[in-house]
């Protein structure tokens, strides 16, 4: 598990690109039979990817002395989306089926968390997220249909999308992670324009469903200031609670959100004006 320090908006100034990638991006998510797992000190969230081939992957005592604990889920939940094949989940003797695009809430308190894929030759591919918890909550899982599905944006200004709360009070009660994805349509590639921060919480964003000569150009920074990391299929970026984050791709996509942090209210946001970027 690789270990991130928080990042102030003063440092971030001074940072190159080459700098800026190695705070911000997150790459490497998926190894065969392997659990990759970045934690980062901006409201100590975890970020990760789960990709069994031939044989289960669970959280290892090794990882859970990293964080202080027990067994990994001790004093944190975890949300988890499957972008590959056919999987299952077994969370504390009881297993959950899912197909891709569906998602999993498992509450602090859980000791046994195993990953399998159905079919090897189409490997399950999990991305999470973790939050420390206070409280507990039931395990559940959220299909698509039940993700409460919006569309927002216009053809006319490039960003046309539905985005989909997987993880959101109104649909599964969590301690402080909400978690979802937003899916572009053909011909869109803007996605949170105008674009806003939320001084009450961070944000991390999992780009996804995209060819390998695609990308998005991530825009991050304060919005008097801006800077911007080009990002590729299934990596990720870290946004601090000062941080904006938008992005425009080369061609549609589809990401996953998480945040962490003071509230759960999902519209808590200081946007701000097109004008007032640089």
């Amino acid at each position: 598990m690789e270990v991130r320090q928080s990042l102030h908006s003063d440092h971030f100034r001074t940072l190159d690109t080459a700098g800026l990638r190695r705070e911000l991006l997150v790459e490497g998510l998926f190894v065969p039979d392997q659990m990759a797992l970045t934690y980062s000190h901006v409201d100590r969230i975890i970020v990760g990817g789960v990709m069994p081939v031939r044989q289960a992957v669970v959280f290892d005592g090794e990882v859970a002395k990293r964080i202080g604990a027990e067994y990994f889920l001790a004093r944190r939940e975890l949300g988890l989306i499957n972008i590959g094949g056919p999987a299952r989940v077994r969370v504390d003797g009881e297993d959950f089926a899912l197909e891709t695009r569906e998602a999993l809430y498992v509450g602090a308190g859980t000791r046994e968390v195993s990953f399998r894929s159905v079919d090897a030759d189409h490997p399950a591919r999990f991305y999470l997220n973790s939050a420390p918890a206070h409280c507990p909550f039931p395990s559940r899982k959220i299909t698509l249909e039940e993700a409460s599905p919006t569309t927002l944006g216009q053809t006319k200004t490039s960003n046309r999308r539905t985005i989909y709360k997987f993880i959101v009070p109104d649909v599964v009660r969590s301690c402080q992670l909400t978690m979802g994805m937003t899916v572009l349509e053909e011909g869109s590639v803007w996605n949170t324009m105008p674009c806003h921060t939320h001084e009450r919480r961070m944000e991390v964003y999992f780009y996804f469903d995209m060819p390998p000569d695609a990308m998005v150009l991530h825009l991050l920074g304060r919005p008097s200031e801006t800077r911007h990391l080009v990002v590729r299929n299934e990596q990720a970026v870290i946004s601090p609670s000062w941080s904006i984050h938008s992005g425009v791709g080369s061609q549609s996509y589809t990401f996953i959100w998480g945040m962490i942090g003071e509230n759960q209210t999902f519209d808590d946001m200081d946007w701000v004006a097109m004008a007032d970027l640089y």
